[in-house]
């Protein structure tokens, strides 16, 4: 082959090397520039729609015939309102180590001494759990006040062994007794069943006051959320002298002039309200409230708010005190849910007190009053104590 051939050959290969490479840095352009498009359709579109539908999966499609619930569901308003909902729940990832304080307390064998653990009570053969105060005799001496503790849980979750650190605490801080009850939640019982099995602790307190050396008769119920909503209808109820408890009308009336007010932590008081804030974070149909409730059709029967309205004024006269407590950064329920409800009972003359707390949220009124080192224990317990004298009075 000559020279020349050569150098032709050379320059022929350079020049297809050149050009390849020129292709492969274009076709990586390519890529970079279509990557990022993707990446976005992923975040904005592919993620909220996988989260939101799986959501709604796990917990219930809209309410709708046939395929229109699927139309309902991927409705691009209900997919982010419902995203973000889920995402929001993230943030209880930072209760970790309070969730293993409670479960190596609870299941520490050494801390019996300070409480009953497992009393089986009421029609469904339920379990509430018993804690001493620290400072009185259980043996002799004047009987402690009780506290019976309602937990929330959206009114399809909960254990009272979660909240064996507040009950301890609560015990410790109001110098009473606290009695934590677990009751039937849905899909095992609606609301109505819900209230008969707290009912049915506030007979079994009346019947067991002398055995545990507590003031039968000077009853304070504190309930969370859901549990705040029904301490309130079970108080209300009871007052009615409702059938549907199956409760003999004399028990109903002891157990009615032994309840000494209600205090309620970030509580639920008008359903039709709540289902309207559901309603706009897109978290309705996913919700446990409407499915234990019979559907929204009773929400009025199931309703504070408007069960007072329909009450007469004798009936008004016996209904205990409230104090309700209410975080200002409560997303989950409105803090208007309490000041609407305080002026409800101040217009029906009703006392009542009412505390909005700066910079608390839904589960911060609950979980920091489990440990003293937690950022808000002492403002809310400060608040607590104060109800909590005026209600027992002369005490």
């Amino acid at each position: 082959m000559s020279d020349a051939n050569v150098i032709n050959v050379e320059k022929f290969h350079f020049f297809v090397v050149g050009k390849t490479d020129k292709l492969i840095q274009n076709m990586s352009g390519v890529r970079c520039h279509m990557s990022l498009p993707v990446l976005v359709g992923v975040l904005l579109v592919g993620l909220p729609y996988s989260i939101s539908l799986a959501a709604q999966w796990l917990y219930g499609w809209p309410n709708k015939p046939g395929y229109k619930k699927y139309i309902e569901a991927l409705k691009p308003r209900r997919i982010y309102c419902l995203t973000r909902a889920v995402l929001e729940t993230l943030k209880y990832l930072q209760y970790g180590r309070l969730y293993f304080q409670w479960k190596s307390w609870y299941k520490n064998e050494e801390n019996r001494k300070h409480y009953e653990k497992g009393i089986t009570f009421g029609r469904r053969s339920n379990k509430l759990d018993l804690y001493h105060p620290p400072n009185v005799d259980r043996c002799e001496g004047v009987p402690a006040p009780p506290v019976v503790f309602i937990y929330g849980g959206a009114w399809g979750s909960g254990d009272r062994s979660i909240y064996c650190l507040l009950a301890r605490q609560m015990a410790k801080e109001l110098n009473a007794t606290v009695i934590c009850p677990d009751y039937f939640v849905y899909p095992k019982a609606n609301v109505l069943g819900m209230i008969q099995d707290i009912v049915d602790c506030l007979i079994w307190a009346q019947e067991s006051g002398q055995k545990f050396n507590f003031d039968k008769d000077n009853i304070v119920l504190i309930g969370h959320s859901a549990g705040a909503h029904l301490c309130t209808l079970a108080a209300l109820f009871l007052i009615d002298g409702r059938e549907e408890l199956f409760i003999e009308p004399s028990k109903q009336a002891a157990i009615t002039l032994a309840i000494r007010g209600v205090i309620g932590l970030s509580g639920v008081y008008n359903i039709v309200d709540h289902y309207e804030h559901e309603q706009k974070r897109g978290v309705e149909y996913v919700s446990t409230m409407h499915k234990a409730m019979n559907g929204v059709e009773n929400f009025p029967y199931y309703s504070p708010t408007h069960l007072l309205k329909n009450l007469s004024q004798d009936k008004l006269d016996r209904i205990p005190p409230f104090a309700l407590l209410h975080g200002t950064d409560d997303i989950i329920v409105p803090f208007d849910s309490s000041a609407k409800f305080c002026d409800l009972l101040t217009s029906l003359s009703v006392k009542v007190s009412l505390y909005l707390l700066p910079r608390v949220d839904h589960t911060e009124i609950v979980t920091d009053l489990m440990v003293p080192n937690r950022r808000f224990y002492h403002p809310i317990y400060s608040c607590i104590k104060q109800e909590y004298r005026k209600l027992l009075g002369a005490w």
